[in-house]
């Protein structure tokens, strides 16, 4: 039998984080689309310590959908364990993947020093997954892409669409050898108040999709309920506390919040964001605002959209503190959004046992993380260490997701003239279960829940 292209799955098999699929083609080159962390429970995360099934000096090129850490925080890695490749992307993710890999890097520095610190780890010197010379030599390895036009990525042709998930976000059709699969990445929803939405899926041969939401459909975008627990908060006199993504989640937040002020719907109170991340990516946001942007008309119109008014950014680490003993009611919107690191930690080792306070969770919560733990009503939580108990209104608020539901990635997929068959990645079991259900019912395709590891033959 003659060599054939195929494709493993490294990552996001069982799981919706560590996205990483590994495309080979018949004479031996390899392509990396996604090379993300496993995030949640421990079983997971230490996935992210075994080295890869194939040698990283072996893969010839990555391409990288967005700067969300599950499908970019193990490059620093790869680069350090022997990859020398270009790493493909847009341009906004280039300029979002500096701040978000040398962010993750310090973290890692961080978390590594204070266990040896606090001698808390069961190993005699522990280290970071990678520190910050890994950040800057897989940074160093970014080749950047304008527009749709084909790329020679290893021994694919790729191109790169627009996904509407977050600034920048590509879905990549990647083809070998005639032969054409699509991977979406994380798939925006088309109502995005920020972003234009996908761009349509047309002819390939197979498709690697998430399915986050593959077993429900979002409720419309949580205004009333954001405006509410704000409200609630104010009233009581405490600070309303936003754990928040800082790419992308931030910006929405602020532009949401900067209708709900106008509007008279929240009270016009300060909102801090206490984020370095966030801040850098906020000015990325910023700059990437024009026309023929990813951005919506509206959007690029409007002379402040990420101001609510009586905006706030804390740069200085003496104000962040500050801001646990605030003398007014407040909105502070902290990075990391499932409350695993970052300042917001120290906030909610804070705030969370007033009971004037809030938490607001905006965004999806993977199993294992503090954020699933509040949302699924957790009394006490461990921060640094010790446990602190849960005093504070813990509210999830629905709709702030960036990703498609079940039905939009249906309507995405429906586009996919002449797919042999649909691989349901980045999900939770249940979730990409249901939606490859859906595909083989409403489009009559092959859909398959790929197993980790598991490899199969797309040529």
């Amino acid at each position: 039998m003659s060599p054939s292209t195929t494709l493993t799955f490294l990552g996001a098999a069982g799981t919706v984080t560590g996205s990483k699929f590994l495309v080979e083609a018949p004479d031996g080159r390899r392509l990396l689309v996604d090379c993300g962390l496993f995030q949640g429970d421990r079983a997971w995360r230490r996935r992210n310590w075994d080295p890869l099934p194939v040698a990283p000096a072996s893969i010839d090129a990555v391409v990288v959908t967005h700067a969300h850490l599950d499908h970019s925080g193990y490059l620093p890695v790869l680069a350090r364990a022997g990859f020398t490749g270009d790493i493909v992307c847009s341009e906004e993710t280039a300029r979002l993947l500096r701040i978000v890999l040398l962010d993750a890097a310090h973290l890692q520095e961080q978390e590594a020093q204070w266990a040896r610190e606090s001698r808390v780890s069961k190993h005699a010197d522990p280290r970071p997954l990678f520190d910050t010379a890994d950040a800057e030599r897989a940074l160093g390895m970014l080749r950047p892409v304008a527009g749709s036009d084909p790329v020679q990525a290893g021994p694919a042709s790729v191109v790169l669409r627009r996904a509407g998930h977050i600034l920048g976000s590509r879905f990549a059709e990647v083809t070998v050898e005639g032969r054409t699969t699509a991977f979406s990445g994380d798939l925006g929803r088309p109502d995005h108040p920020l972003l234009e939405p996908p761009v349509p899926l047309g002819p390939v041969d197979h498709v690697v999709v998430e399915s986050t939401y593959g077993d429900r459909l979002h409720a419309a975008l949580g205004k009333d309920e954001l405006a509410d627990v704000i409200t609630r908060t104010v009233k009581r006199g405490g600070t309303a506390l936003v754990p928040a993504f800082a790419v992308d989640r931030t910006p929405l937040l602020l532009h949401v919040l900067r209708e709900l002020v106008e509007d008279g719907r929240v009270p016009d109170v300060p909102v801090y964001v206490d984020s370095p991340m966030a801040l850098a990516a906020l000015d990325v946001y910023r700059g990437a605002l024009g026309p023929g942007s990813d951005f919506r008309d509206s959007v690029v119109r409007d002379p402040a959209p990420f101001d609510p008014g009586k905006l706030r950014l804390v740069r200085d680490p003496g104000e962040s503190a500050r801001l646990n003993d605030a003398r007014h009611p407040c909105i502070l919107i902290s990075a990391s959004g499932m409350a695993e690191g970052g300042r917001v930690l120290h906030h909610l080792e804070h705030q969370l046992p007033n009971r004037r306070n809030s938490v607001v969770l905006t965004g999806y919560q993977v199993a294992g993380t503090r954020g699933r733990q509040l949302a699924d009503g957790a009394v006490q939580v461990k921060i640094h260490g010790k446990y602190v108990r849960v005093r504070a209104e813990v509210a999830n608020v629905r709709g702030f997701s960036a990703h498609a539901d079940s039905s939009q990635v249906l309507d995405w997929l429906a586009g996919a003239e002449g797919c042999e068959c649909v691989y349901v990645v980045h999900g939770e079991e249940h979730a990409a279960e249901a939606l490859a259900e859906r595909v083989r019912a409403r489009l009559d395709c092959n859909a398959v829940v790929p197993r980790h590891e598991e490899r199969v033959r797309i040529d």
